[in-house]
Order: C-alpha cells, then sequence, then structure tokens
C-alpha cells in the first residue's frame, strides 16, 4: 500500500534526507520518499504493517526533527 502525508513545521531539505533514509529501513517499508519543497511524504509498505510503520515513521522523524510531524 502506498499512502502519501502532509508534514508539518518541516525545517530542511537535510533534515528531510536523514528521516527519508531512517524510514527506508524500518521493517515492512518498501520505498519511503520526502519532498521538502512539497512537504509531502509518500511510504510504500505492506499493508498490514501499516499502521505500525507510520507509528514508528513518526518517531524517527521526531529524533531527527522535534518539531515535525505527520498530518494524516
Amino acid at each position: 500500500m502506498k499512502k502519501t502525508f502532509k508534514l508539518e513545521n518541516l525545517d530542511c531539505a537535510n533534515c528531510a534526507a536523514k528521516m527519508e533514509k531512517a524510514i527506508g529501513k524500518l521493517d515492512g517499508v518498501n520505498s519511503c520518499s520526502i519532498s521538502f519543497m512539497s512537504q509531502k511524504m509518500s511510504i510504500d509498505a505492506e499493508d498490514e504493517m501499516f499502521d505500525d510503520v507510520l507509528s514508528a515513521a513518526q518517531k524517527e522523524i521526531k529524533k531527527v526533527d522535534r518539531a515535525c510531524k505527520i498530518v494524516k
């Protein structure tokens, strides 16, 4: 399943790259791309694990930028 989410308070392109790399390594994630310019994140993950992946992705985002969050 692939979904796109808006990111709130994403401050820099370097942070976006760090987040993308960390989320891409999570179990169940097939791919992840984060666009700093559009402030959007696309995640392709296993259907049955998607909610867990999204929760783990938010934790990884907070490690890089405490103010940034996923808007559902």
